[in-house]
């Protein structure tokens, strides 16, 4: 059964790579001036080089997560690819990042959604390499670190799991979406016009994610109960 959910996810990533608008894009290629680019890169690089070393440890204790980590990564770039066109030259469009935190924690998640990112801005159009680092600061890092901030201080609080879940994800999703209006503002300025505009779309989505996500959760909670077990989510 998880080769079949993970067969599933490859083959919905696949039909993602089909002819887009180049207009629709997380920020779009040349929006960042060439220093902003570069910061957003560099501020980046810790935390990919601390999500290589995360996952390397945990597959290296629990093997079998390497179907779980594949699964996340095909998740992220399925929804990530689904866009609705918002600000000029950027876009509204689900994450799909949450599940990876909630899984294996916000560093590894970051290697997964550069990944994701490269592939979108290659095949798809979608970002670009020039906004790179800017793409991956608001959907591979702090996303991430929201989702799993939020899942962690619920699941303290002895929330239900699917209350644990819904509310990671969709606060995961909203939060990217903050730190993109802020990278803007710190560029063209006008915070609220950015936020606004991201608002109409995004809020919807996120909640659209949340659920989604929860039923992917449930899935998982069935047929890979002993992988979540040693990831220590259950």
């Amino acid at each position: 059964m998880k080769r079949s959910l993970v067969k599933v996810y490859l083959l919905l990533a696949l039909l993602c790579i089909l002819p887009t608008s180049a207009s629709a894009m997380h920020i779009g290629e040349g929006l960042l001036p060439v220093g902003w680019s570069i910061s957003w890169a560099v501020v980046c690089l810790p935390f990919i080089v601390t999500g290589f070393l995360s996952i390397k440890k945990r597959i290296g204790a629990t093997p079998k997560a390497k179907i779980l980590l594949a699964m996340c990564g095909a998740f992220a770039f399925v929804l990530s690819a689904l866009k609705i066109p918002s600000v000029t030259g950027s876009c509204s469009h689900p994450t799909g990042v949450g599940l990876g935190a909630i899984l294996f924690g916000p560093t590894a998640t970051s290697v997964l959604g550069l990944i994701v990112l490269v592939f979108q801005a290659l095949l798809l159009a979608h970002g670009g390499i020039t906004t790179l680092g800017a793409n991956t600061f608001s959907m591979a890092i702090a996303g991430p670190i929201m989702s799993w901030v939020v899942f962690k201080l619920l699941k303290k609080a002895k929330a239900p799991v699917g209350i644990c879940v819904f509310f990671a994800a969709a606060l995961g999703d909203l939060f990217t979406y903050v730190v993109t209006s802020v990278q803007l503002t710190m560029v063209y300025g006008g915070f609220g016009k950015f936020i606004s505009v991201f608002a109409v779309t995004q809020i919807p989505l996120a909640i659209a994610e949340g659920l989604l996500t929860v039923v992917i959760f449930n899935v998982l909670t069935k047929y890979s109960k002993t992988e979540l077990h040693d990831l220590a989510v259950m």
